[in-house]
């Protein structure tokens, strides 16, 4: 694996694998990896010839008062990861490659439509930040398909929907969450949990798992089924952000006794200060 640091380095490594005729796979990620990031590694590997990582954490992305500062890195055992999962390429950019001209300076992207509930909301100029550098990365490195995670539903949803938008020559490839024994999605914040918050924290997808399942059954009565499951989730000890019945693709919440096909459940809860995420889908046929 070739670790590069500067854009003039990985535009010449890219340059000579598309004369090659290659294709390629970009893996954004902010570092500090587990086996959910390993798994979009290996998806890369099944759908690209060459398959690049990026590790960089995103300043432009944490608010104010967020663990931008705290943020694990943990470079030294990403290495070793990547090169235990034959990764082709690592891009480890510092803020000035990214940012030259500084962030307040830096031309910004966003999409308002999906970005200003759930997380938007609660966090206002976050997606601002992650559209802003994926689509910077996606101009430097130009890849075939880029490969997310379906943990931060809401963030593959915008990434699709920009990547379409600015047209974009590139396929989105969403990869299924990857879980705990307990049920807890992966995520890099998991190791702020005590051995307490993490068995608080496995209510998350309890609560969705239920609510999916009664919404199969037949209910309609959203507002009731996620003010019980903020109640259950406030029960098990954790701090609930939201937790929203959705349509899967606008994001819009779905009123009482509306109707949609394609359905995302997206819950936000704190575990102590470690606020955690997770979703669940489901379709259904109309009735």
């Amino acid at each position: 694996m070739q670790t590069l640091n500067q854009v003039t380095y990985l535009r010449a490594a890219i340059r000579a694998e598309k004369e090659q005729g290659k294709r390629i796979a970009l893996v954004p990620t902010m570092g500090n990896l587990h086996a959910g990031h390993l798994a979009l590694i290996k998806r890369a590997h099944e759908i690209a010839d060459v398959v690049i990582a990026s590790i960089f954490v995103n300043p432009m992305q944490f608010g104010a008062g967020e663990d931008f500062d705290n943020y694990p890195r943990t470079l030294t055992e990403d290495l070793a990861k990547l090169e235990a999962e034959n990764t082709h390429y690592l891009f480890t950019p510092d803020n000035k490659e990214i940012y030259p001209n500084g962030i307040e300076a830096h031309t910004k992207v966003n999409n308002e439509a999906l970005g200003t509930n759930l997380e938007g909301h609660s966090r206002p100029t976050h997606f601002e930040g992650v559209c802003t550098v994926v689509s910077k990365l996606f101009n430097l490195v130009q890849p075939d398909m880029a490969i997310f995670g379906e943990k931060d539903y809401q963030q593959l949803a915008i990434i699709r929907r920009m990547t379409e938008d600015l047209c974009m020559p590139i396929d989105i490839v969403g990869v299924p969450t990857v879980r705990e024994t307990s049920g807890l999605a992966m995520s890099s914040r998991n190791g702020y949990l005590t051995d307490t918050q993490r068995n608080q924290a496995k209510a998350i997808y309890t609560e969705l798992q239920s609510v999916k399942k009664q919404i199969l059954l037949g209910s309609t009565s959203y507002n009731a089924l996620c003010i019980e499951a903020k109640t259950e989730l406030l029960a098990a000890g954790l701090e609930p952000d939201y937790f929203d019945i959705c349509d899967a693709k606008t994001l819009t919440p779905i009123r009482e006794n509306a109707h949609s096909d394609n359905i995302v459940v997206l819950s936000a809860a704190f575990a102590g200060k470690t606020r955690l995420l997770d979703n669940i889908s489901l379709s259904i046929n109309k009735r």
